[in-house]
């Protein structure tokens, strides 16, 4: 089975992020709790998921947080394998439009920007990659996790089919979404 890595890196490193901050802690108090010494910004490259941990750091990591690193992994390929197996999701610019979140300010005046430019029915769905979710989240904001959770309780958002591309890096040279 292939799979995009770095869709799995930036989805493990928001997997971090989200359980520090539930756990209340700022990088620097989570850094104090690890058994080895690392800089903030390794910790902070982590958690964006620009650079890859290891199985040993990681672990340490999930025993600071108080956190099964079993689970945390459960997590991460939930996300990535089963409600969006190629880190996209699929948007539906009209339930966004018709929501009244205060949050969802932003991204609604983005939608009903696109919906008024591509009137036709098919402009009403788009797919968005784990990078453009990240992006709307923080002008919404929000982390991603919640934007994502959020859209899926107003009916805008709706995970991909599971299917794996036969390309190495995940995306197929043909397909015009990429």
């Amino acid at each position: 089975m292939l799979f995009d890595v770095a869709v799995y890196q930036r989805v493990l490193g928001d997997e971090i992020r989200r359980l520090r901050k539930k756990r209340g802690l700022t990088r620097k108090q989570l850094n104090r709790r690890l058994q080895s010494e690392i800089s903030l910004q390794t910790l902070a490259t982590y958690e964006l998921g620009t650079r890859q941990c290891s199985v040993v750091r990681f672990v340490e990591i999930c025993v600071a947080l108080d956190e099964q690193p079993h689970e945390l992994i459960a997590r991460v390929h939930e996300r990535v394998f089963t409600d969006s197996p190629r880190g996209r999701v699929r948007l539906d610019l009209r339930q966004v439009v018709r929501d009244d979140h205060e949050e969802l300010l932003p991204l609604r005046r983005w939608a009903r920007g696109r919906l008024d430019t591509y009137p036709n029915a098919n402009a009403a769905e788009v797919h968005l990659d784990f990078a453009a979710l990240e992006q709307l989240a923080s002008l919404c904001g929000l982390d991603t996790v919640e934007l994502i959770a959020l859209l899926r309780r107003i009916g805008g958002a709706a995970p991909e089919p599971v299917a794996y591309s036969p390309f190495s890096n995940g995306h197929d040279p043909n397909d015009e979404d990429d």
